[in-house]
């Protein structure tokens, strides 16, 4: 016997188990630092097509300093594969804060922070490990983004070009990505440096993060690392007198390597150190040959993260969206959680059939205001140091 139509229980009926999938987009990843090679591993894990492309080649050297990592931030790591054994040497939550005058500590306070330290090389190279071979590409750097037959396709110096579905910018905080898609956000010079440095050895009584406040315009954060310690001292600094001493203006030399350092330089941080900070420490940074440093910038907040490229979509995420001050200690935590929720987006587009429109702007509106709000918070860290822009 037929049974009636009942468009109510048609409408409410369960949707079927296997929807149709959407086709497999092809994923280029532009950048191959932590936030790019943490991106690249989640899509892959994904089960998404991945390439890598890096602009250095693969014998440059590279490294860097302290990075402070949140839980969440230290959960994508979890998933994939990335044990806190592997790149936290000491695992201490304690900051200590102390205010400084005359060379002589007159205050301490000890806060817990959400998360633990690493340093930029362990986690690079945790994460670079772990890439299948064939999927960084050293030595590719992008010069352009254009659309061909309908999909975004990437040109590289040397007028090669490769053609992807989905093209991620993650390539720092002078970024190409950003200088692309929206020329209109430039980078600022903010009127202070982060002068960092590694010691082999120095004042060994060092166990947790460190934090001392010698008075307007200087802060110095140093903490333990494989090796030695890590310290960072943010001065002050005119752009004539940045050029004079690392060779180029901020704007043009966004990170200052090694071999940017002069000895005016190293001259300046050893008398400023000398004058504002406790012996032990002062001979710490005195000591220390490898130097690098970064002027502090700012940028206008951004609107978007994504943008149609033809039938494809190019987006920015970490430094590339939103270079944020180094004291906020977001840097690299923005970027790894921006590419985790990319990557389940991606994966409900691709295993469930999302509308991928639908899915990046979802993505945008929930990342956004997190890379906002650290962009704001950067001027009131720095007022609070007694750092304005000039």
């Amino acid at each position: 016997m037929t049974q009636p139509h009942n468009p109510i229980a048609a409408m409410t009926a369960a949707p079927a188990l296997t929807p149709p999938r959407a086709s497999q987009p092809r994923i280029a990843v532009v950048g191959g630092s932590l936030t790019g090679a943490t991106c690249a591993l989640l899509m892959l894990r994904a089960g998404l097509p991945v390439t890598l492309y890096e602009a250095a080649p693969s014998a440059a050297p590279r490294g860097g300093g302290l990075i402070g990592l949140e839980h969440p931030a230290l959960d994508v790591l979890d998933r994939l594969g990335i044990s806190q054994d592997e790149i936290v040497a000491h695992p201490s939550e304690s900051v200590l804060e102390v205010t400084v005058r005359a060379r002589q500590p007159i205050h301490a306070a000890r806060r817990l922070y959400p998360g633990r330290n690493t340093t930029w090389s362990l986690l690079h190279h945790a994460l670079t490990r772990r890439l299948p071979a064939g999927v960084l590409q050293t030595g590719r750097r992008v010069t352009g983004l254009t659309e061909h037959h309908g999909r975004p396709h990437l040109l590289f110096a040397g007028h090669s070009h490769e053609a992807a579905d989905l093209v991620v910018f993650a390539d720092g905080r002078a970024s190409t990505g950003r200088r692309l898609l929206d020329p209109g956000r430039r980078l600022r010079y903010a009127g202070y440096v982060a002068h960092r440095g590694h010691a082999v050895s120095g004042f060994t009584q060092v166990r947790d993060f460190l934090r001392l406040e010698p008075g307007p315009g200087c802060q110095y954060n140093v903490a333990p690392v494989p090796g030695g310690l890590d310290w960072t001292l943010y001065l002050a600094s005119s752009v004539t007198d940045y050029t004079h001493c690392f060779g180029a203006p901020p704007h043009r030399r966004t990170f200052a390597l090694p071999r940017h350092v002069s000895e005016t330089a190293r001259a300046l941080v050893d008398a400023h150190a000398a004058l504002v900070l406790p012996a032990p420490h002062a001979a710490t940074v005195h000591t220390t040959t490898m130097r690098m440093a970064a002027p502090v910038m700012d940028i206008d907040p951004p609107t978007r993260m994504a943008w149609p490229v033809g039938a494809g979509w190019a987006v920015l995420i970490g430094d590339a969206l939103a270079p944020v001050r180094p004291h906020t200690g977001r840097g690299a935590n923005n970027g790894i959680e921006q590419a985790a929720a990319l990557t389940a987006a991606l994966t409900q587009h691709h295993r469930w059939g999302a509308d991928l429109p639908t899915a990046l702007d979802g993505w945008q509106r929930r990342q956004l205001p997190g890379a906002i709000t650290a962009l704001r918070q950067g001027p009131r860290l720095g007022a609070h140091l007694g750092n304005h822009q000039p």
